[in-house]
């Protein structure tokens, strides 16, 4: 068997599938979005569309090009789920008067009020994992470094 790659230090990486952080990474998104399942079925709302409402919620009234930024997701991705969410009864799209080329997400009275039925949420899926909150926000710190590690790594 070949040595695979070496790490910064120059050791030997391993090419063993449990070795790989990509791995680790995909499992536990899988298993995460999972739990996820039940609690925003209980909403109505797909995974993709907790994060859409979740940014809603926090920012109030955005243009979709900030949504995007704020998913990391481009335009033709967040398309179909605002459709989706339009369809639902729970935001609208709204051209800017200012700008005709700008359209900004509005949530309805429906997506507003959804805001306290999904706040039992987090607090349902750390139960869930049995991890201490502190283990969650430690975790969290390192995924957002990382994820602001490789897309620096990645060219545009």
């Amino acid at each position: 068997m070949g040595r695979g790659y070496e790490d910064r230090s120059g050791a030997a990486a391993s090419l063993l599938l449990d070795d790989q952080l990509c791995f680790a990474l995909y499992a536990a998104q899988r298993a995460v979005t999972a739990a996820y399942r039940p609690l925003l079925a209980e909403l109505g709302l797909t995974y993709p569309q907790y994060l859409t409402m979740l940014v809603l919620w926090e920012r109030g009234e955005i243009p979709v090009k900030e949504l995007g930024a704020a998913l990391r997701l481009d335009y033709g991705t967040v398309s179909p789920l605002l459709k989706r969410l339009e369809a639902a009864g729970l935001v609208r799209r709204e051209r800017s008067a200012a700008d005709e080329r700008s359209v900004r997400l509005v949530l309805t009275e429906e997506g507003e009020a959804m805001r306290g039925r999904a706040e039992a949420v987090p607090a349902q899926l750390l139960v869930s994992t049995g991890l201490e909150g502190s283990e969650i926000a430690r975790l969290r710190a390192d995924l957002h470094r990382l994820a602001d590690a490789a897309a620096k790594a990645t060219p545009e």
